[in-house]
């Protein structure tokens, strides 16, 4: 065990010194430690984005309208001004290296600055000849390649909107997503290659453009041999190189503050996904907040995130352009073909700040790793699940001790963190140094109450600009409401349990609406988690109360378990000991369950809300979408016998 809080770094005073918030700071003429800047970034939110524009000399129209009007959720940004995303992330030196793009099977691309704005160029013409417009939406099926990011850039110039999902979404899963928004064009590819496996997909875009309301075109890039009977019978048909056919200077259509640039969506595992709208300018603002001052990159920087065209932080990593870097693009599994094959990729390509999942790097420790060749490497960001102190002290004793760990926690909802790292703050084990400049967040005790030093719910009080503009269908905006301002009139509630310390650190527990409540003592299974996958046995778990509400339940562990490990007395035994010496003798779980796997999303989250309604009785197709699952077939496991 690591004592959470534990000292595993702090800056230098050379850190400090040429960290990119510093420089921001004195721009700013304001003296003070990190708490202040945040705190004035808050209280002062018209004051700070207006800065955020200045200071990195966003391209655009700035207008003379109110930097902010109205109250959450009805807020209004930057009113007279237009930008467009695209142009700001192709802005620059053309012969710098932009983009790096490296597959599991080792083959690699790059573009400079120059490349990577004529292929836009050349795609953004080929849309036009197709009827694309401002206003239209462009829907890509697409694996993390550079044709991904070329067709987004191209489609965000128009003043398009770009949504994405990645292909090993199943047909229904996209249709649920991409239905809603009605494409006038599908980019696609006809397969993918996985776990060192090829995977055919022309049968299923074929699906699922055949379901798609006024698809005027659907573009093939092609990856795998042609499968019989692949023809799409939806609108025109072409392959990528004649749509990329005519060579065009890139141009850019500039649009008002709030016009959509993407829609994203929510897991959909329990019901229609939501389908999230951010504005360019909301984007534009907070990634060049975020990136440069929080992940502290800039020119000169390879920025590395592991993820998929389905996550968030595909779109969080190709911001890296707005603020010179180079991105690191890749397609394929995080261990194919060992667990190192990130690492790996990160040692050859010279990354500068490496970013995964929180999973990833306990992996990586539970295999005993110790990657070398990481002499670039200044920083790693973790995110999608809480990283436990275990997996923040692996990092500084086997993968690098000088590096600044930034834990990450935020959402789809805002393309960003609320929650994270800064090259200011020390990094203590298991907990996130700040809450992130612009975000002001809380911890709201039962009765609505703000507390320090107590878990309580996330809430952030005063508006940022990445919130969503709308959710795609919702005219009145009532879906909008209901999914963040229900609880708190007015103060967006996120769904998280989190713990905020005196000195602003953070620390964040899992998903509020699957906490444990047992004899009234509330705790996030983030910390059952931490107990149970530190021995080397387990190699993934789910934790559920069944207790609903003045009703106890029981609390079911199911663990999965390492190759050649059973589930034995003696091990059931250890597990009640440390999780009665470790939590309370109150969750120490009633029944012990061995699984083939954990239900998670297609982005890696564990469906734990899911798994309890299907123990309390729900059906499984009601409970669950399984075509919003990365592993549907495990979920006959949960069912209660008869």
């Amino acid at each position: 065990m690591v004592e959470e809080g534990a000292l595993l770094w702090e800056p230098t005073a050379e850190v400090v010194r040429n960290a990119k918030i510093t420089r921001y700071a004195e721009w700013l003429g304001r003296e003070g430690d990190y708490q202040d800047i945040w705190r004035w970034s808050v209280e002062s939110p018209a004051e700070f984005w207006t800065s955020i524009w200045d200071y990195f000399a966003v391209v655009g129209d700035r207008g003379d309208g109110p930097v902010l009007s109205g109250t959450m959720p009805d807020v209004t940004w930057f009113e007279g001004t237009t930008l467009n995303y695209a142009e700001n992330a192709l802005r620059g030196d053309p012969d710098r290296l932009a983009v790096i793009f490296r597959d599991e099977s080792g083959n690699r691309r790059t573009y400079t600055l120059g490349e990577l704005r004529a292929e836009v160029g050349r795609v953004r013409a080929g849309l036009i000849r197709l009827g694309v417009g401002c206003g239209d939406r462009v829907a890509g099926y697409v694996p993390n390649i550079p044709e991904a990011l070329i067709a987004f850039l191209a489609t965000a110039s128009l003043g398009a909107i770009w949504s994405s999902c990645s292909p090993d979404f199943g047909a229904p899963s996209v249709i649920d997503r991409f239905t809603q928004i009605e494409p006038k064009v599908l980019v696609a590819v006809d397969g993918y290659r996985y776990n060192g496996k090829q995977f055919g997909r022309a049968g299923v875009v074929r699906d699922i453009a055949a379901k798609l309301p006024g698809l005027a075109a659907t573009v093939w890039i092609p990856s795998v041999p042609a499968e019989d009977g692949a023809d799409v019978a939806a609108g025109e048909e072409l392959d990528w190189e004649t749509l990329r056919a005519e060579a065009a200077e890139p141009a850019f259509e500039r649009v008002p503050f709030g016009h959509p640039l993407w829609v994203l969506y929510s897991s959909g595992t329990t019901g229609l996904p939501k389908p999230i709208v951010h504005g360019h300018g909301g984007i534009v603002l907070e990634h060049l907040k975020a990136l440069s001052f929080h992940q502290d990159l800039g020119e000169g920087d390879v920025f590395f995130w592991y993820t998929t065209t389905g996550w968030m932080m595909w779109n969080f990593l190709i911001g890296g352009l707005l603020v010179g870097a180079t991105v690191v693009l890749y397609d394929g599994s995080a261990a194919h073909p060992d667990t190192g094959a990130l690492w790996e990729v990160a040692a050859r390509e010279g990354v500068t700040y490496f970013g995964t999942g929180a999973p990833y790097i306990v992996a990586s420790m539970k295999a005993g790793l110790r990657p070398s060749g990481l002499e670039r490497l200044r920083g790693i960001g973790s995110t999608g699940s809480p990283l436990p102190p275990e997996g923040f002290a692996w990092v500084y004793s086997d993968v690098k001790p000088d590096v600044q760990l930034g834990s990450f926690s935020g959402g789809t909802d805002v393309c960003t963190g609320f929650v994270g790292a800064v090259p200011l703050l020390p990094i203590r084990a298991g907990v996130i140094p700040c809450r992130c400049l612009g975000a002001r967040v809380e911890s709201f005790d039962a009765a609505g109450n703000p507390v320090v030093g107590e878990v309580g719910e996330l809430v952030v009080t005063t508006p940022m600009p990445s919130m969503p503009v709308m959710f795609w269908n919702d005219p009145s905006g009532d879906r909008y409401r209901e999914s963040y301002f229900a609880d708190y009139p007015g103060i967006w509630r996120h769904g998280d349990w989190i713990k905020i310390l005196p000195d602003g650190g953070c620390v964040i527990y899992g998903r509020s609406d699957s906490t444990l409540n047992r004899g009234g003592v509330r705790m996030g299974t983030s910390e059952f988690y931490r107990v149970v996958e530190r021995f080397e046995e387990i190699e993934d778990s789910l934790v559920i109360d069944t207790g609903q509400l003045g009703q106890d339940g029981r609390l079911l562990l199911y663990v999965t378990l390492a190759p050649g490990a059973e589930l034995t007395e003696d091990l059931v035994a250890r597990l009640r000991a440390a999780l009665r010496s470790e939590l309370s003798p109150r969750h120490v779980p009633d029944e012990f369950h061995r699984v083939p796997g954990i239900p998670r999303t297609l982005s890696g989250k564990k469906l734990e809300v899911p798994v309890r309604k299907i123990l309390l009785g729900t059906p499984v197709e009601k409970a669950a979408n399984r075509d919003a699952m990365a592993n549907p077939e495990v979920l006959a496991h949960f069912v209660p016998e008869s």
